[in-house]
């Protein structure tokens, strides 16, 4: 039989990654004043996200998922948010008219605050420290003070989600997201960019389909669809407790949700089949990911796999690859054809942003582009010699001008990183890089549909 599933059940299992709060007494006040909130997103969009995802494992949808690294108090800004929205609805119309099949937008957004470590520790010059765990646990600053875990901050990371939440639904809904101006943004990228030639064709393709939509009555007018889009959130379940406080019972269904965001994931440090942060995601009925890589037997991702998705629900579970450029043929047939032969659906996803991070000469922590885009294209043609799907990607992006991964049309170099280098924790792709790579994507997408999709439709 089953263990009895509780939002607390967590607690009586080994939990790793976990702050050392000082103050237990103020941690549990945190917790209850939490409890009392109201939630940040509602079971119903958790359960229209499931059902996009279920035609993403299906091969009907691809997932677009991306954003901060680690959101921080410092950078919260409209502008801010303004501008990854921006920059995730440009990627997604690229991919889209490519593949001709939905994009599901997820971002990593409004609550991606905290942040696993390799280390417990930090040391400078001599001096050891407990590590950032991003700005939700402690402050970035290397000083004793800042390290010291404060559960107020977790309040303050809700007050920021709901204000961020509150302003993208504004974005999605209030004509920001409108076709037309997407697509005018992005012909500014192609007609700019030292690239851009290479990309013109799809882009005077989509504004020929644009204009056939409109002699055909269908505009932004007429059509809501246009002008408005779905948009979900999603970021890594590693603080339970506060997890915990947000998790609700659906006044519809019964069922338990975790209200903190419409997608939760669990990372590579934190997926042991008997972990803290297994237990609680099994018992939550939102999608949910699981980070994937050259430490995941395939014998484990099944046990993962049932535990996290018993009724085999597609939708359900999204297994998130994160390999390394020249890694991917080693560890990917082997689990695809370890799920493919127990009959599990799922969702594949690729990260290539996690397995292909470097430090630079100049001590920049650091990814290459031509890296990111090797390992999307390696998982792309596994994929193919497997006969399955390659449901999505999954990016570390800001809309920012930083200068943070190495290469692209910009041609940033080592000597550059210290130009704009901006993040709280890894190396972002920025607006250019992002989007350069959503055309190099969609050209690769677009000969993995034509070669593929002739048997999914046969299959469906």
């Amino acid at each position: 039989m089953k263990r009895t599933w509780t939002p607390d059940s967590w607690r009586a299992k080994p939990l790793l990654q976990a702050p050392a709060y000082p103050d237990a007494a103020a941690l549990t006040r945190v917790e209850a004043e939490l409890r009392r909130y109201p939630p940040l997103v509602f079971a119903g969009e958790a359960r229209k996200l499931k059902a996009h995802l279920a035609k993403v494992a299906d091969g009907k949808s691809f997932l677009l998922q991306g954003g901060d690294c680690a959101e921080s108090f410092a950078e919260f800004t409209a502008d801010n948010i303004r501008d990854t929205f921006r920059v995730i609805l440009q990627m997604a119309v690229v991919l889209t008219f490519a593949a001709s099949v939905p994009v599901v937008k997820v971002g990593r957004l409004a609550g991606q605050f905290a942040k696993p470590r390799t280390q417990p520790t930090e040391r400078r010059n001599g001096v050891e420290l407990p590590a950032y765990r991003g700005d939700i646990v402690n402050g970035i600053e290397f000083t004793p003070e800042a390290r010291i875990p404060d559960p107020q901050r977790q309040i303050r990371a809700y007050s920021q989600s709901a204000a961020t939440l509150n302003l993208l639904r504004a974005f999605a809904t209030g004509g920001y997201a409108d076709l037309h101006r997407v697509h005018r943004w992005t012909l500014g990228f192609v007609s700019s960019s030292p690239v851009g030639e290479k990309f013109r064709d799809l882009a005077n393709r989509t504004t020929e389909a644009l204009a056939f939509m409109e002699a055909c009555g269908i505009d932004s007018n007429t059509s809501p669809g246009l002008r408005e889009t779905e948009f979900y959130t999603s970021h890594e379940a590693l603080l339970l407790g506060y997890e915990e406080a947000l998790t609700r019972v659906d006044s519809t269904s019964g069922d338990w949700y975790d209200t903190s965001a419409h997608m939760l994931w669990v990372g590579d440090r934190t997926r042991d089949l008997d972990s803290a942060h297994i237990e609680f995601l099994r018992g939550i009925c939102n999608p949910v990911g699981v980070k994937v890589g050259p430490s995941t037997r395939p014998e484990n991702l099944l046990k993962l796999i049932d535990i996290l998705n018993p009724r085999n629900e597609a939708g359900r579970l999204t297994l998130i690859t994160r390999f390394g450029t020249g890694k991917v043929q080693e560890y990917l047939p082997q689990m695809i054809r370890a799920v493919q032969r127990a009959g599990h659906k799922v969702a594949w996803v690729c990260d290539p942003m996690h397995g292909n991070t470097q430090t630079s000469e100049t001590g920049y922590k650091t990814r290459s582009f031509d890296r990111i885009l090797g390992e999307v294209r390696d998982v792309f043609a596994v994929h193919r010699a497997e006969g399955t799907y390659p449901g999505g990607v999954h990016f570390e992006l800001t809309g920012q001008d930083v200068t943070e991964c190495l290469g692209g049309a910009q041609a940033i170099t080592e000597s550059s990183l210290s130009d704009r280098y901006h993040t709280h924790c890894d190396p972002r792709l920025n607006a250019s890089q992002s989007l350069e790579l959503a055309f190099m994507v969609a050209e690769t997408l677009k000969a993995q549909r034509g070669a593929s999709m002739p048997k999914v439709a046969e299959a469906s």
